[in-house]
Formats: C-alpha cells, structure tokens, sequence
C-alpha cells in the first residue's frame, strides 16, 4: 500500500484551522497550531491560494477560497428542499403562531425560497425570491455561523446598517457567528425592521453540510421574552430544522 503524502496531510491541517476562523488566520498562527515551520506553511499557503482553495484577506489573514466552498457541496435543489420542508413549515407557522421563511446562501445575501404566512395576519405580502442580508436576519446569521470565510467575505464587502442595532463591525459579527454555532440556533432583535426579531437554525443537506436555514419571525415581544428569546419559539424552530434535515438525509443523489 503506497505512504502517505506529507505535504497534503499538511495541507488539509491548514484547511481545518482556516475553517474554524470566521475572520480568517495568519501565517504565524498556523504554523503555531500545526507545529509547522513558518516557511514551510507560507509555501503551502502559496499553492492553496494559487488553486482557488484558500484566499488572503486584508491584514494578510487566510479564509477559505470560493473554490472549496463549492467542492462543499453547500447546494441543493430547490425544489427538492421546498417538497421536503413543505409539510414542516406549514406545521411550525401553525405551532407557534408566527411567520416561517426557509432561504438559502445566494452570493453574500439571502434568497428566501419558502414563505409562509403568520397564521392570525390578514394583509401579508408573499418573500419568495427576496433577497435579505445575511447579517441582520435569522436565517443569514445561520449560513454565516456555518460558511468557512463567509463572515470576513461579507464584512470586507461593507454591512448596511437597517436599524441602530443592526451589527456591522467585524467584532461584531464574529462575536455573533460564535454565539451561534455555539448554541446552535441565531437570533435577530430589531436588527433588520425595529419592530420584528426571528430565530433560525441550520437545515443539513444529504452529506451533512448546512444547504439552508429556516426562521420563525415576530414581533419582537413575541419571540423574545424578558431572558431572551422565548424556548416557545427555539425549540420548535430547532426540531423542526433537524426533521428536515433528517429527511433530506435520506434522499437518494
């Protein structure tokens, strides 16, 4: 049986230090997490940079290059995640009385590609095909958390401020994306429209990558409460983002 390749082990080390860096990482910091010699890492920084698969930011700090977030695989059919989530989200708009949407990653924003409506409301206006941010909602905050790069990609490209308390700054939003991968749920709190707040959670496609996110949105003292956002509303959003995952699992490529 043929040895292994040194040089690519050290390769795919740089790539999962890299991935776990929202805001990206430098040189020296890589070398130190992978006991590697400073010259050694920069030339394999050099080669992953020169095939698409790492990029350097501002500050000469390493992402993940667009390349290798497509080799992910962070794509699904739409229509496939519609016909799977159709059910689920009907079920979660009717649990907790309040406004379901399902988007996915397009370019540095949102596409919203399931709506559906607040039960109780009368006059509401249909998203599909909307684009949202990706900092100043639930289901953007989910795809940031689990996108190598994405955080720093967006922030170099500038953040609109929608409300005062949107979050624009890179502490900002890095502090955000580890909230939530950490807890495994995002909140928003009159981030995007003063009088609303949402909470999302990660839907996983067939190979275990996050394809999508989906949100319930309120009005603010709907969904958040006086300890934070209301378990009435995290709950439902998180099992019902794990069911839909658990069947796109099961889809057959």
């Amino acid at each position: 049986m043929p040895g292994r390749i040194q040089s690519i082990e050290r390769a795919a080390a740089i790539l999962d230090v890299i991935a776990r860096a929202p805001f990206g990482v430098g040189v020296g910091e890589i070398a130190a997490a992978l006991d590697l010699a400073k010259p050694t890492a920069h030339g394999l920084l050099a080669t992953l940079c020169a095939v698409g698969y790492v990029q350097r930011g501002d500050g000469g700090r390493y992402v993940l290059g667009e390349r290798i977030r497509r080799l992910g695989g962070h794509r699904l059919d739409t229509n496939l995640l519609r016909s799977v989530a159709l059910n689920w989200a009907d079920t979660l708009a009717a649990r907790t009385g309040e406004t379901v949407r399902i988007g996915t990653l397009d370019g540095l924003e949102v596409r919203v590609v399931h709506h559906v409506f607040r039960p109780a409301a009368v006059r509401q206006t249909l998203d599909i095909g909307r684009l949202v941010p990706l900092h100043a909602t639930a289901l953007g905050k989910v795809l940031l958390a689990h996108t190598p790069g994405l955080a720093d990609q967006a922030v170099r490209a500038g953040l609109d401020a929608f409300t005062r308390r949107t979050q624009c700054t890179q502490t900002d939003v890095g502090a955000e994306v580890r909230r939530t991968r950490a807890r495994g749920w995002s909140v928003t709190d009159g981030e995007f429209a003063p009088d609303s707040a949402a909470v999302g959670a990660a839907i996983r496609g067939p190979g275990g990558q996050v394809v999508a996110a989906i949100s319930v949105e309120g009005r603010v003292d709907s969904v958040i409460g006086a300890r934070g956002p209301r378990p009435s509303v995290v709950e439902p959003v998180r099992e019902t983002a794990e069911a839909v995952s658990r069947e796109l699992a099961q889809v057959k490529r």
